[in-house]
């Protein structure tokens, strides 16, 4: 295989990963990483480095496209923020003290269980009910661009929100993965954020800590420039693809492709939690 053929299949690949990763608010890492060293034979922390540099291709594509067309609540996604980073730091300090590989099969069977919640039907979250107090307070209630005008939604369970995305930036710190499922599942499920909503603000908010994180890569040397090239230009083809279709495409089939993703991360960490266990 030459250099120009590898270079068109990573290209090829990480097209797909952006595409996925815009549309449901994971990020391309989710794919990227598992691809690049189980089909590419990659080596695993290099592959972490062209997964960070694509996460934040997919967080600039996609983010600037999400709040163009008013989808993003930047208030939202700064301040939970907050609660990512924290949790992020937390996660990296106590990880030489935690059996890793357990937790890595308690997170993967949390995904299922989340995966099978989003498979459930049911009315865009938060478009009507009362504004809760602490949402109010801060800012956070906002409008969703629909078919039919904008219409206003309301966020509840802030607290609760926060602790999630908190519990989220402790198991990126912990495992080394994204966060993107755990953020949309906090504002999806529990701060009743509209759907759409949830997945363009996790899109904005991934990039901020990826960032951070590929400092750090870049200065151990784990950031190849051939690898990082044609991964983060087919992002972020891919992410402005995605735009394109989650606009148009109605929350039912997004919470299906949604829950399809994060059931098959869910099994990709149990098997590699077990693997290192045993």
């Amino acid at each position: 295989m030459t250099i120009f053929d590898l270079t068109l299949l990573l290209f090829s690949a990480s097209l797909l990963a952006g595409f996925l990763g815009s549309l449901t608010g994971l990020g391309g890492g989710v794919v990227i990483v598992p691809l690049l060293t189980l089909a590419f034979k990659i080596d695993i922390r290099y592959a972490i480095g062209a997964s960070l540099i694509s996460v934040i291709a997919t967080s600039c594509g996609a983010a600037a496209a999400y709040v163009k067309e008013g989808f993003t609540n930047i208030r939202i996604g700064m301040f939970l923020e907050l609660a990512t980073t924290l949790g992020a730091i937390t996660g990296a300090m106590i990880a030489t003290k935690v059996a890793v590989p357990l937790i890595a099969v308690v997170f993967g069977a949390v995904l299922i269980v989340s995966a099978f919640l989003s498979f459930r039907k049911g009315k865009e979250e938060g478009l009507s009910g009362r504004p809760d107090s602490i949402a109010t307070r801060l800012k956070l209630n906002n409008t969703l661009p629909t078919q039919t005008g904008f219409r206003r939604y309301y966020v509840q369970r802030v607290p609760q929100g926060f602790g999630l995305t908190f519990i989220a930036g402790i198991l990126s710190g912990l495992l080394g993965i994204g966060s993107g499922a755990m953020k949309v599942l906090a504002m999806d499920q529990t701060m009743k954020i509209p759907f759409k909503v949830s997945s363009a603000t996790s899109n904005f908010m991934i990039g901020v800590t990826a960032a951070a994180s590929a400092g750090i890569y870049l200065n151990r040397g784990y950031i190849d420039p051939g690898l990082a090239m044609p991964v983060m230009l087919g992002v972020l083809a891919g992410a402005t693809l995605g735009t394109k279709i989650l606009i148009r495409t109605k929350t039912e089939k997004l919470r299906l492709v949604f829950g399809a993703v994060i059931f098959l991360l869910g099994i990709e960490m149990i098997f590699k939690g077990l693997t290192e266990i045993f």
